[in-house]
């Protein structure tokens, strides 16, 4: 559990140092873009590994309403990954589509894996990422991203099935059944 939880802290406070101390980071240029890629890496071994190797108490399980529940928003958080990538209409009317997607995916495998580990870990990714709303909307006013086109829509929906199916296929590898 010390490595899942260090891993967390790495990954807050990777994220939120630019927030936090924006003088210091943008002092930093290219090389703090670097070590900041470095200490996000370091932190998803972390986390991997700690989860993986974490045990506790399970409070609740999969059951298939849970886990159809899940699907359908992790879909969503796919697309939200991809439409603020690609600029699509969703991103022009959602401040943090990234992050939203962040706290959907938290919610989702919360929702389907109730044991303390997950917990520790979904939960605090989760939060993560609506402190990080906090904090970003709390830093000045938003300019909505302007579109790239219609076609990019479409991107986004193949590009969301594509990863949404690859996500399922390394689920199933690893042993955690993504379809019940």
């Amino acid at each position: 559990m010390t490595l899942l939880i260090l891993g967390l802290a790495l990954w807050w406070g990777a994220h939120l140092f630019k927030r936090v101390a924006p003088g210091a980071r943008a002092g930093m240029g290219d090389q703090g873009r670097a070590m900041v890629t470095a200490l996000l890496l370091v932190s998803l071994v972390l986390m991997v590994i700690g989860y993986r190797s974490a045990d506790g108490a399970v409070w609740w399980g999969r059951n298939p309403a849970l886990v159809g529940i899940n699907n359908l928003l992790m879909l969503v958080s796919v697309y939200l990954f991809a439409a603020s990538g690609m600029k699509t209409a969703v991103a022009r009317r959602l401040r943090h589509p990234m992050l939203t997607g962040a706290l959907l995916w938290s919610v989702a495998h919360l929702l389907v894996n109730g044991d303390l580990p997950s917990v520790v870990l979904f939960g605090g990714i989760g939060l993560w990422a609506v402190v990080e709303m906090v904090v970003i909307s709390r830093a000045g006013p938003w300019v909505a991203p302007v579109g790239k086109g219609p076609k990019m829509e479409i991107f986004a929906v193949l590009g969301t099935v594509l990863v949404f199916g690859a996500l399922a296929g390394v689920h199933y590898a690893l042993g955690y059944p993504a379809f019940g």
